[in-house]
Order: structure tokens, then C-alpha cells, then sequence
């Protein structure tokens, strides 16, 4: 009978352990606050179905946009960045990074082969810096969260800080700094991983069955994804909102200067929350007080050291190099914080 039990017990461990830790965050929101605070929960709710459903249409068209380029192919333009004199690199490789839907997992094994075939750190710098905080979906859905100013304003950013990075990075280089960028490598070779990056787009896809089934199977995918991580970011809006007082966190990171930049960068640098969760929590913070500038400067700092842009860099290059990644985000939130914020206040 023990065994039995013992048995049922770890089935349920591990069906447990199965479970996605989001969606049981997603689950244990509600319970916990129907059973600790019943009269709070009414609010939190309504407000995390009411901003679901206002960013609903803009989810939709970043789900369209995500599923037509893994169908067409159309990633393969970025292999085209990477050839070319260097200053030429870079500045095609910080504006693909910026427009083009790059996750870490494409990322790593392209990369690899890039370097293994000699491109220059700072053209990969460039690239690194600028994919994680900005592409057509994240440009959507930042747009209905904060609007369009918001949205164009982290776009000029993130291909600004790629060229900044870029460019230092070469002079650096240049200066005879960073002579062995690499990791030591086992395993992936120079060709893994990257066909799909190097083939020419097919634009009509719809006319073959593979890329038909490919464009369904990455909108089913992105849905999912993009409804567990908004449902997350919605609720803890409603968290936010209802719970902490819209003083405290205008006291902390609201009004002008440079220390509420400052701190939105250090708090949004260890803040798991991928681009398209982050301006959900950001337009939470924003209504309790937040000021521009920091919410530009959590955001960018937040994607910029999010753990899988900063496991693509880890991976491949050596410690200084990774040290610099680190050094080129934070700092690049920072300027960018100021700067909207100093925009922001002349406009508004």
C-alpha cells in the first residue's frame, strides 16, 4: 500500500514538474487572492481581461507577422547583413537585429557559424545588442501598450545601441583589444544550424504544403506563447495597481532627473520578461507613476539582459567580451531613458 502511494505521489511530482512554471503562476494568481483577499480579486482580474482584450487585435497581427516570416523564410535576408566591408556590417547588422523576429535559439547556432567563418565581433555585437529589444510583433504589441510614441521611440533605440556597440567594439578592436573573442567550441560546427538563415525567401508561400504547415504550426505556437506571457504580465498589472501605492512608486522611479532612469535600468536588468510581456507590467507601472524615461530605461535593460539574449552571448564569446554585452545594455538604457524622457517632457 506505501509503495502504491509512494508511486501516485511521484507520478504527480513529476506531472507537476511537467507543468509550464508560468501557466501555474498564471493559476495560482487567482486562487491565492479568491482565498486571501476576495474583495481584491474582482478588480485584479477585471483589469488583467480588460487589457487582454484591448491588445487582443495587436496580438494578432504580431502573430501574423511571426508566421509569415518563418514561412517565407524571410530571417534568410539577415545572412546578407554579414558581408561587406566592416563599418557596412555593422550598421545592416544592428538594423536587422532591430527589424527582423530573432529568437536565442536561431541565434546561437547562427552566429557560431558567422564567427567561425571570421565575421568581426563588433558586426556580432551589433547584431546581439539590437535583436532582443525590438522586431515588428514587439513593435506592435508595445505599441498598444503604450502607444505609438513609446514604441517608435525603443525601436530608434535598439538600433542605436547596436551601432553604438558596434562601433565602439571596432574601435576597441582595432586597438588590439579583444584579439580571441571565442569560446573554445565543441560539438556545432560552422554549418549548424544555418541553412534556414541562408536560403532565399519564398514569398509565396501559401503555394507549397511545407510552408503552408510551417505557418500554421508558428501561429498555433506563437498564440500560446504570447497568451501565457501577456496573461502574466495583465495580471500582475492588476497586482500593481490594486496593491501598491502609486506614491511609492512615484517617490522611487517618477519625476525628472537621472537617478529614476538609473534605478529603472538596475530593476529592469535582472527582470525576467521577454519584449512582448514587459510593456503590459511597464503600462502598470507607468499609471502608478512611473516616470518615461525609467520605463524606457526597464524595458531596454530588462530584454537586453533577459536570460536568453544573454545565454546566446555566453556561449560563444569570452568573459570580457560577454562583459561588455552587459556594460553596452545597461548603459544603453540609460542614455536611451534619459533621452526619451528629456523628448517626452519637451513635447508634453
Amino acid at each position: 500500500m506505501t509503495e502504491l502511494v509512494l508511486r501516485r505521489a511521484g507520478a504527480l511530482w513529476r506531472g507537476f514538474r511537467s507543468w509550464d512554471s508560468v501557466w501555474l503562476l498564471i493559476l495560482a494568481i487567482p486562487l491565492v487572492l479568491v482565498v486571501l483577499d476576495p474583495m481584491g480579486a474582482e478588480p485584479v482580474l477585471s483589469t488583467a481581461v480588460r487589457a487582454f482584450i484591448g491588445t487582443a487585435p495587436f496580438m494578432a497581427i504580431a502573430i501574423g507577422l511571426i508566421a509569415w516570416m518563418k514561412a517565407t523564410g524571410a530571417e534568410g535576408i539577415v545572412a546578407g547583413a554579414f558581408i561587406g566591408r566592416e563599418r557596412r556590417m555593422i550598421v545592416l547588422a544592428a538594423l536587422a537585429g532591430g527589424l527582423m523576429p530573432f529568437c536565442s535559439c536561431e541565434v546561437i547556432p547562427f552566429i557560431a557559424a558567422l564567427l567561425a567563418a571570421g565575421t568581426p565581433i563588433s558586426a556580432v555585437m551589433a547584431f546581439w545588442l539590437s535583436s532582443p529589444l525590438m522586431d515588428p510583433p514587439q513593435f506592435v504589441i508595445t505599441m498598444g501598450a503604450l502607444g505609438m510614441e513609446f514604441a517608435v521611440g525603443k525601436m530608434i533605440f535598439a538600433v542605436a545601441i547596436g551601432l553604438a556597440g558596434g562601433f565602439i567594439m571596432l574601435a576597441l578592436t582595432g586597438a588590439g583589444a579583444f584579439a580571441e573573442p571565442l569560446r573554445a567550441r565543441k560539438g556545432c560546427g560552422s554549418s549548424c544550424g544555418v541553412n534556414a538563415l541562408t536560403d532565399k525567401p519564398f514569398w509565396r508561400f501559401w503555394a507549397q504544403a511545407e510552408r503552408r504547415k510551417t505557418f500554421r504550426a508558428t501561429a498555433f505556437e506563437q498564440t500560446i506563447f504570447l497568451t501565457k506571457w501577456l496573461s502574466l504580465a495583465y495580471l500582475l498589472e492588476g497586482l500593481l495597481i490594486e496593491y501598491i501605492p502609486a506614491e511609492a512608486i512615484g517617490a522611487l522611479v517618477g519625476g525628472p532627473g537621472v537617478m529614476p532612469v538609473v534605478l529603472g535600468a538596475l530593476v529592469g536588468a535582472p527582470a525576467y520578461l521577454n519584449g512582448y510581456a514587459a510593456p503590459a507590467l511597464v503600462a502598470g507601472l507607468m499609471e502608478s507613476g512611473m516616470s518615461a524615461g525609467a520605463a524606457m530605461s526597464f524595458m531596454i535593460a530588462g530584454a537586453v539582459s533577459s536570460i536568453p539574449a544573454m545565454a546566446a552571448v555566453w556561449a560563444l564569446v569570452r568573459r570580457e567580451v560577454f562583459a561588455m554585452y552587459v556594460l553596452f545594455g545597461i548603459g544603453g538604457a540609460i542614455v536611451s531613458g534619459l533621452i526619451f524622457g528629456a523628448v517626452m517632457g519637451a513635447l508634453g
